[in-house]
């Protein structure tokens, strides 16, 4: 039982893989300063705000800035899923990969491989992204307003936790995936000078990046997006 100079912190268990493997049980009981709010030891225990949807105080909903009094009991829960946000993102240099996949599926997706952390959090306040990342360094920058973390080692892993969580609209074959931009389609007469004759012979079907002119067609890869597609709509909460 906490005492009246302790708190007693719950970690619904969807956090506690970011907390240390201490932390992990039912019930903390932390020692109580006198000046810690409610989001600050939420932060010490590892969890990023982002991530958490709300806090209760002795059962109540409580903000992240509640100095909570001596013995109370603090339940910290995960964001709800899907959770209403801009379908727009901007990833750390770390998730090209993941950049690419969520562009092949028309998702607007901001990346650039030599950003720095300023210059990321700076994008998403600026064009209202939603800031993607695996450092919960970044996520616990306070001048960050909308950030996640986004789970998985792998991109296929990632883009499935990206879709779950946003549950953005899916637009296949919409994006560049080397640059962002929107895709318009084109005939076969207008891209031939940009083509090898094989291409042209097998394929009737085109369209170019309105921002930086690359060329697409559905080639002899289409087989492994398609699959991708069916991945980010089996992960989709609308079905």
């Amino acid at each position: 039982m906490a005492t009246e100079a302790s708190v007693r912190v719950r970690i619904d268990p969807e956090l506690w893989f970011f907390t240390a493997p201490r932390h992990r049980v039912a019930r903390l009981d932390l020692p109580y300063d006198g000046t810690a709010t409610v989001g600050h030891i939420t932060e010490s225990l590892g969890v990023p705000l982002t991530e958490v949807g709300r806090f209760l105080v002795d059962g109540s909903p409580a903000t992240p800035s509640l100095q909570p009094h001596p013995g109370a009991a603090i339940d910290i829960r995960p964001v709800d899923r899907p959770q209403s946000s801009p379908p727009r993102f901007v990833l750390d240099v770390h998730l090209g990969k993941l950049a690419r996949r969520l562009r092949l599926l028309g998702i607007d997706t901001a990346y650039r491989n030599d950003a720095t952390d300023d210059e990321l959090i700076q994008q998403a306040e600026r064009e209202r992204r939603v800031l993607l990342t695996q450092d919960r360094g970044i996520l616990r920058r306070r001048v960050l307003r909308a950030g996640a973390y986004v789970r998985g080692a792998d991109p296929a892993r990632q883009m499935v936790d990206v879709i779950g969580r946003f549950a953005p609209p899916l637009e296949p074959w919409t994006r560049c995936t080397a640059c962002n931009g929107v895709l318009r389609p084109v005939s076969k007469e207008d891209v031939q000078a940009e083509i090898e004759p094989g291409t042209r012979r097998h394929y009737d079907d085109y369209a170019r990046c309105e921002d930086c002119a690359q060329v697409y067609w559905r080639g002899a890869h289409s087989r492994r997006i398609d699959a991708i597609i069916r991945s980010a709509r089996a992960a989709h909460p609308g079905g």
